[in-house]
């Protein structure tokens, strides 16, 4: 097994890891490890302050980042209890590598994908049919690689016909959040991110198309397979499915899938 602290070195140096709680090496008794998707981030953030009000003997750490990252850290041994994924295929690829307990899966969210632009909007974008304007230069969405919202802005675009004329302009980001960023700077004249993420930064960026996607933007969540693994995993996965879990969720402008 590859050393995991090598691994996490790794990743920070290239950015690929968002800001917040990355793993260690060594798992304290009454941790529980949640690899959450970038989009996560606020959403999960409470909720495990809400897990934790439950639980008084559970800390939860959370490490997020795409999806597919989580996923490798997953496989090559980061020591996850929890794994939430921003789209099915991600998560496919974990119950194929025996990395998640294939009856924990469940669908916890919704989401939607949205163009968004600087809120000074220089450079006048309306739309998918803006994008391919000579002045827009500079588009930004998540690499349909490794990161779920790409996937789904690839998907979307191509349904559209628009995608050879923003891959012709193409930012491509790490994750959904980096999209973000480089949009609520502008740095870029436009990007792809999930609603909920543009809802974070509405004095910043604003949404300027709802993208219809060629499947729904689902959010799976599943029990890592583990040796050690904390016992409280599936009462996690409960609470977030929960009345109480979906109410926060809610708050950060996800819907019950």
């Amino acid at each position: 097994m590859k050393s995991y602290s090598r691994i996490v070195r790794a990743l920070c140096v290239s950015g690929a890891l968002s800001a917040g709680l990355v793993f260690g090496t060594a798992v304290q008794a009454g941790e529980l490890l949640v690899s959450g998707a970038a989009s996560l981030t606020n959403a999960f953030k409470e909720v495990g302050e809400a897990f934790e009000k439950k639980h008084s003997d559970t800390k939860v750490l959370n490490s997020f980042a795409a999806s597919d990252v989580l996923l490798q850290q997953i496989v090559n041994g980061a020591p996850a209890d929890v794994f939430a994924s921003a789209d099915q295929k991600a998560m496919d690829k974990a119950v194929e590598a025996d990395a998640v307990v294939p009856d924990s899966r469940a669908d916890f969210v919704r989401n939607q994908v949205v163009l968004i632009v600087p809120n000074d909007n220089p450079k006048n974008v309306e739309g998918l049919a803006s994008l391919s304007n000579t002045d827009v230069t500079r588009i930004a969405f998540g690499n349909p690689e490794t990161v779920p919202v790409g996937r789904y802005t690839k998907g979307a675009l191509e349904k559209a016909g628009a995608w050879e004329a923003v891959t012709e302009r193409q930012v491509l980001g790490q994750n959904v959040r980096q999209v973000l960023d480089y949009v609520s700077r502008g740095e870029v004249d436009a990007g792809f991110v999930f609603a909920t993420d543009a809802a974070i930064m509405k004095d910043k960026v604003k949404v300027v198309e709802v993208l219809e996607t060629v499947t729904p933007v689902t959010y799976p969540i599943a029990v890592v397979k583990r040796d050690g693994a904390n016992p409280q995993a599936q009462e996690y996965v409960d609470f977030i499915l929960s009345d109480e879990g979906q109410e926060i969720l809610a708050k950060y402008g996800f819907s019950k899938p």
